[in-house]
């Protein structure tokens, strides 16, 4: 194998991520991972990728915990590193990979925190003069999207009675049913609020550009902070549609299939947060 430098290698990972479609979000994600351990390694004056070993992995690992990282986010870091060796390997660049022995931290997976319905009303009221907020709102609580989805939902993707939500990234394209309170509110912002423009995306700002997920999630803590909701995060208004769903009864694998979850486990976890289960096993998807 001929030389190669670890940064080098690592412009050549960030360009296959941006080929295959990752979001800029994820590339940056990545980048930084990889680069704090370039920097760990050059420091042990390592720079070339066939000179690092799994002890520099370990080494680097436990630094990262000595540094006060938590185990959730050793893994993660991990994660990255996992993933770029494995790249390197596919494009004969190493002849072996040395994050393969290394092992994730264990760790305890954070309980999905959810609104209570005194919590998603006062929302509601506070955002009741704002109609592209309560359309987003209602979007992520009555159809369990998630924000890059809100972003990214174009105007030829709203159907009668259900959104397709494209594919991105590595989620595979859907289609999601709407119950009465998300439709009508959607409908509302775009027959009285939603100019023209030249967009073809259904959530844009007043000068007609699309309404990016980090000004998404300000616009909503910011009703979080008028409704006085404390210790939510933006994600747990989706959080609150799969768990709704499932007490009432609807089968496991159709809310997996309708929040796009890649496998069942995921959505199993917010078994968690149900007490009792209901007897229905009907797919009509409760109303909040």
């Amino acid at each position: 194998m001929s030389n190669l430098a670890l940064n080098d290698a690592l412009n050549m990972f960030a360009d296959d991520l941006k080929k295959k479609g990752k979001s800029v979000n994820t590339i940056v994600a990545y980048k930084g991972d990889i680069n704090q351990l370039a920097v760990f390694l050059s420091k042990k004056n390592v720079t070339d990728v066939s000179a690092i070993t799994s002890k520099e992995i370990e080494d680097f690992k436990k630094d990262l915990t000595e540094n006060g990282y938590t185990a959730k986010s050793v893994s993660r870091k991990l994660n990255s590193i996992k993933n770029f060796f494995a790249y390197l390997r596919n494009e004969e660049k190493i002849s072996t990979d040395p994050s393969i022995e290394v092992k994730h931290p264990k760790y305890e997976n954070d309980i999905p925190k959810v609104l209570k319905p005194i919590e998603y009303r006062s929302l509601r009221d506070a955002a009741r003069n704002d109609i592209r907020a309560t359309a987003i709102i209602e979007l992520m609580l009555q159809a369990g999207l998630r924000i890059k989805e809100i972003e990214n939902l174009k105007l030829e993707d709203v159907k009668e009675n259900s959104i397709i939500v494209e594919s991105y990234e590595s989620h595979p394209q859907r289609e999601v049913p709407l119950n009465n309170s998300a439709k009508m509110a959607l409908k509302k912002y775009l027959d009285e609020v939603r100019n023209g423009g030249k967009s073809k995306n259904v959530f844009i700002t007043k000068t007609g550009r699309v309404l990016l997920a980090r000004n998404i999630r300000s616009l909503l803590n910011r009703y979080f902070n008028k409704a006085d909701i404390r210790g939510i995060k933006v994600n747990d208004l989706r959080n609150t549609f799969i768990v709704f769903q499932l007490k009432a009864g609807v089968p496991l694998d159709i809310v997996s299939q309708v929040v796009g979850h890649k496998r069942i486990s995921t959505t199993e976890k917010y078994l968690e947060l149900i007490d009792t289960k209901e007897e229905s096993r009907g797919i009509k998807l409760k109303e909040l």
